[in-house]
């Protein structure tokens, strides 16, 4: 028998200033996430709270750096956008209403082709491109639940950056909805993107001077 899924008795216009105000065992909407105005940054993983690591460390924002560079040189004059965390990224289901959308990420970085899914809020639906980098802090239920999101909401591309290995893997979308992983690349090696056709990165540019 299905536990029912309980959701928060509140008045939307009451902000909420502690983290420890939320009942974690209740299904929250972004429309709640929105009246949330204490400092810890959180996720929504299918209504569920998602603590996000304190600020990221200095070689995490040295990583993005060096990725997001290359990317943002890359994209000009095209009509693809690329944008750095924190930025949020709401994954709607069927109706895009603040109250029925139940999944909310911060990707480190999301490249958007569609300029229909971006507002002054963010995105709302898939980014072609998600590029997340890899804390001590990530546990591997949160990074199963994200993998599990960005591919049944169609992410094309999904890159894992790995801080300690100094490398990443790439899942890419194939016919069927389902993510395929490339072999692992590390230092001495390139990437390319299918998402971005042309764009090529070497490993020992995103990893330098760390």
């Amino acid at each position: 028998m299905s536990v029912p899924v309980r959701y928060p008795v509140l008045n939307d216009d009451e902000p909420v200033r502690q983290l420890n105000e939320l009942d974690a065992s209740l299904t929250y909407s972004y429309a709640n996430y929105l009246n949330w105005l204490f400092p810890e940054r959180v996720e929504l993983i299918k209504g569920k709270i998602f603590k996000m690591s304190p600020a990221p460390s200095r070689v995490h924002q040295g990583i993005s750096i060096n990725l997001l560079n290359p990317i943002i040189n890359f994209l000009k004059g095209k009509p693809c956008k690329v944008y750095a965390a924190p930025f949020d990224v709401r994954f709607p289901k069927e109706s895009k209403a603040d109250k029925d959308v139940f999944t909310v990420l911060q990707p480190d970085i999301c490249v958007i082709c569609d300029k229909s899914k971006l507002d002054a809020r963010g995105c709302i639906g898939a980014p072609d491109l998600v590029v997340e980098i890899l804390s001590p802090g990530n546990t591997k239920t949160e990074l199963l639940h994200k993998y599990r999101v960005y591919e049944e909401f169609g992410v094309k591309e999904y890159w894992v950056v790995s801080q300690g290995d100094q490398s990443i893997l790439i899942y890419t979308l194939d016919e069927t909805g389902k993510f395929q992983p490339s072999k692992i690349f590390t230092l001495s090696e390139k990437i390319t993107s299918t998402v971005l056709p042309g764009f090529e990165l070497a490993l020992d540019d995103v990893f330098e001077d760390l």
